[in-house]
């Protein structure tokens, strides 16, 4: 029996990595790290990736300034911020000063989980969206939450109820094997070890304040209108993949 829970879990553990590694591939090419890597120095750096759509195609949910603003300055911010600690931690390990690590490490993930979600976010979206998802995607919907209906639900109370700032998220959860809806805070906080975002919907004010001031409701509301779910099916068709589906 013992040999038996090993070998599951050690199953489970190797679905759980490869699918950590996947998430290169669901990110647009250049969000990913690119340049070369001498050893030891992580002396690559991330760039931010065109906009697939143009800025005023997700109107009028979300409005041309605001998309521009949010991507070209806070998407652009996460960046440069994740490119700077990363340069940095190069510096400790060449110096042997690690006398700074605990605010690197907090930086690390901050402006790396503000990349990785922006990137997300920004992919998940497209003008002549909305609808239902089909496919793989809305069948595992339908198992994990009931229905389609039950899911948006849950998925826009979560993104609602979130402290201060955050996201909502749709990850695939490989040690469980399913789907589920989960908050961040921050980016880095509230989160499950080797859950694959799908969707996110970020609540942070700079994403609709301009539109909707201090109407987050409103704002996640009318989110649906701009999910382009194709995108998302694929992202889970790939992450699924790698750690298959709980039959």
């Amino acid at each position: 029996m013992a040999h038996e829970f090993n070998r599951r879990e050690m199953i489970v553990a190797a679905g759980a990595a490869a699918s950590l590694t996947t998430l290169a591939g669901l990110m647009p090419s250049r969000a990913a790290a690119s340049g070369p890597k001498e050893a030891g120095k992580g002396t690559y750096t991330h760039m931010l990736p065109p906009l697939p759509y143009p800025e005023d195609a997700l109107e009028p949910v979300l409005d041309r300034q605001t998309v521009n603003i949010h991507y070209s300055k806070h998407y652009a911010g996460y960046i440069n911020g994740l490119n700077a600690t990363i340069q940095k931690l190069a510096q400790a390990r060449s110096s042997g000063d690690f006398s700074a690590i605990k605010a690197l490490s907090r930086d690390l993930a901050f402006h790396g989980s503000g990349v990785v979600l922006h990137a997300i976010y920004f992919d998940s979206l497209g003008p002549k969206a909305g609808g239902v998802p089909g496919g793989k995607l809305g069948e595992r919907i339908n198992k994990d939450f009931g229905s389609f209906d039950t899911f948006w639900k849950q998925f826009c109370a979560a993104s609602k109820a979130v402290e201060a700032s955050g996201w909502g998220v749709l990850a695939w959860e490989p040690f469980s094997r399913c789907l589920m809806v989960m908050q961040a805070e921050k980016h880095q906080d509230l989160t499950s070890w080797g859950a694959m975002p799908i969707l996110v919907c970020d609540v942070w004010e700079h994403a609709y304040y301009l539109k909707y001031q201090n109407r987050r409701d409103e704002y996640v509301d009318n989110f649906i209108r701009i999910v382009d779910w194709q995108k998302v099916g694929d992202r889970f068709d790939k992450v699924a993949a790698v750690a298959p589906e709980k039959r």
